[in-house]
């Protein structure tokens, strides 16, 4: 395995001087946001595909700090129903695969994204039950009609450019949330999609990381992985669960908040975590994303750094000279 980062958290700092703290801390690849929620701190795809020179100085960056590209990462909802916010994000996105292609990353992250609940909807519509029946009736609507016609079409175009792993990110408010709904794109769109698996969406459903990654893994469908953290409050969720609308700032009143890796969960859950991974022939990228709202990007960053140190399996196996 090798220890990441998602650089977005350094967005402040220029390509060379991030680089160059990562590597200074004992990073050995870097995720790129290059277009959608990540923005374009550190990469503008579409300057980037315009001038070779630029993606020349731009590897040349990298590289120089020891560093590898793990993933291009352009987050959206190329689905939204509002035609021109989808076709922004969609650019983005083509333009990573494009990107990604010329750079030899072999795979992008991104979202499934969420439809509207019908045709004639202007915001998207996520669905998290079946009764009344007309959620079950927009979820047919979503998956037929609109989320798998349009993954088909971008694994093709995918698979034409020669990148041949989509990450998507199981992220609530997206049509792909949960170790399910994954396998469900994935089996009927092919096996180019998989997950950036963030541990984070899913401890706050109450799910068991580790039972996802089993599962994942069986499918060959663990294609990224971010390093992230959550905190679930115990008195918050007895008052009012884990389905929570409160703004992030409003730690106090929240049910669950993300967390650094080693504050939402000690180091044990996290040697489980890189484990299960080993067990499923996860050794790529161990990629650190910080959205801790109780510490500076920096010192969440450096916390995470320090933890996974300790925790990830950096060597291949031994012989079992003892069996």
């Amino acid at each position: 395995m090798k220890l990441g980062t998602f650089t977005v958290v350094l967005g402040d700092l220029p390509l060379d001087e991030a680089c160059h703290f990562l590597a200074d801390n004992g990073v050995q690849m870097v995720e790129i946001g290059c277009g959608g929620f990540p923005g374009k701190a550190h990469c503008d795809a579409a300057a980037l595909l315009a001038d070779e020179g630029k993606r020349k100085e731009f590897l040349d960056t990298i590289h120089r700090h020891g560093l590898e590209i793990s993933a291009l990462s352009s987050h959206g909802n190329m689905v939204h129903p509002d035609r021109a916010i989808a076709k922004s994000f969609d650019e983005d996105l083509t333009n990573a695969i494009l990107l990604a292609e010329k750079l030899g990353v072999p795979g992008v992250n991104t979202f499934s994204g969420c439809p509207g609940g019908s045709p004639e909807d202007r915001p998207p519509n996520w669905v998290p039950c079946p009764w009344p029946d007309y959620f079950s009736g927009i979820l047919e609507y979503q998956w037929n009609e609109v989320l798998i016609p349009y993954w088909k079409e971008k694994v093709a175009f995918a698979e034409a450019h020669g990148v041949h792993k989509i990450a998507l990110e199981l992220h609530p408010g997206f049509c792909v949330y949960n170790t399910k709904s994954l396998l469900k794109l994935r089996e009927a769109v092919g096996p180019q999609i998989g997950a950036n698996f963030d541990p984070s969406h899913l401890i706050w459903q109450v799910m068991d990381p580790c039972v996802s990654i089993r599962e994942l893994g069986k499918a060959g469908a663990l294609f990224h992985f971010h390093a992230k953290d959550t905190r679930i409050d115990p008195v918050n969720t007895a008052r009012n669960g884990v389905l929570d609308t409160t703004h992030y700032g409003n730690e106090l009143e929240r049910s669950w908040i993300f967390r650094s890796v080693g504050y939402g969960h000690g180091e044990d859950y996290w040697k489980a975590i890189v484990s299960e991974l080993r067990l499923a022939g996860y050794d790529y990228a161990i990629s650190i994303e910080h959205e801790d709202s109780l510490m500076s990007g920096r010192e969440g960053l450096l916390k995470a750094i320090q933890c996974l140190k300790n925790v990830l399996i950096f060597e291949e196996r031994g012989n079992m000279y003892w069996a």
